[in-house]
């Protein structure tokens, strides 16, 4: 009787512990994500809506919603699929805030419509672990294909491919947690009207989130994207810009045509089966070269003044 009060005490407690963990694959904030996995036969039902707003130029509001799910094929592989939805609801006023000021229809235009913009397929695999080794390491690659221009929503025959790494950092028992996940994405788009366009994106993101009691977690979070590439205007490309290029007998990285930098809070709840994640990220700094679209220190084209954003998964 003793030892089995023991063993009963033994399991209560670990079952305590584990549900005031964070659990595999949870989102700490809104863009960074950690080396967790999902463990061998487990499912993970997720949804995300990120609503980005705000341009130097009239009104200007997207959401980016994902719904998707998530398999452990083993203690260290996952793999995923995610539909993308995008919402325009904008009418800026500046002619040179392109490509919106077009596809509203010029001036006074407007642009107000959801669809379907594409679908994501990831994977991930862990290699050292967080909570066993010095530092966790992970690796990714997604390959996504899209029909929707995510800026103004606009017919586009887009295809990326994404490596990913992702490092992270645990102390005081796995209370404190820093992560770093850095995207490097391989585009080749094809708009209306235009030639042929390939990019090269690099995107980091970076989270501390720190536990303050069970099942709540709060966090900060610096996101910075940029953008590698030669855009052109009616076929036409500017001499004085580099493209981009990641054909294997022909790599290059071309001129630097925007970058934004954000930062901002989160909040994390966690159950033992579900959780949520909500936060708000500011930009802060940005710009570009001439074909880019800045000011005030700050870049409109391509980038927004605030961008808000809600997770919710559920494991099974």
């Amino acid at each position: 009787m003793f030892f089995k009060r023991k063993i009963s005490q033994i399991v209560i407690l670990a079952t305590f512990f584990s549900a005031n963990a964070a659990f595999a694959e949870e989102n700490l904030w809104v863009y960074t994500t950690g080396t967790d996995v999902r463990p061998a036969g487990s499912f993970e039902a997720r949804f995300s809506a990120r609503r980005m707003s705000g341009k130097s130029s009239g009104e200007y509001e997207r959401f980016d919603i994902r719904p998707g799910i998530e398999y452990g094929i083993t203690d260290r592989l996952t793999v995923g699929a995610t539909a993308l939805i995008f919402k325009h609801n904008y009418s800026v006023d500046n002619p040179d805030l392109q490509p919106m000021y077009d596809t509203q229809g010029g001036d006074g235009g407007s642009y107000n419509h959801m669809t379907l913009g594409g679908f994501r397929l990831m994977s991930k695999y862990n290699i050292l672990s967080p909570y066993k080794d010095p530092l966790g390491l992970s690796v990714g690659f997604v390959y996504e294909k899209r029909e929707r221009y995510r800026l103004d929503g606009s017919n586009i025959n887009q295809a990326t491919y994404m490596p990913r790494i992702f490092l992270q950092k645990n102390w005081l028992d796995d209370r404190l947690t820093l992560a770093l996940v850095q995207n490097v994405e391989l585009e080749r788009r094809k708009g209306e009207g235009q030639v042929l366009e390939e990019e090269i994106a690099l995107e980091t993101n970076i989270g501390i989130s720190y536990r303050f009691k069970p099942k709540h977690f709060v966090g900060f979070e610096f996101r910075r994207q940029a953008d590698y590439l030669n855009p052109s205007e009616m076929g036409v490309k500017d001499e004085e810009h580099k493209s981009s290029n990641f054909d294997l007998h022909n790599m290059r990285l071309g001129s630097n045509h925007q970058y934004g930098m954000y930062i901002g809070p989160s909040y994390h709840y966690a159950e033992q089966n579900w959780w949520y994640t909500i936060g708000a990220l500011w930009q802060i700094a940005g710009s570009g070269s001439k074909n880019s679209i800045n000011g005030d220190g700050k870049n409109w084209d391509e980038h927004e003044r605030l961008h808000l954003g809600f997770s919710w998964g559920y494991n099974w």
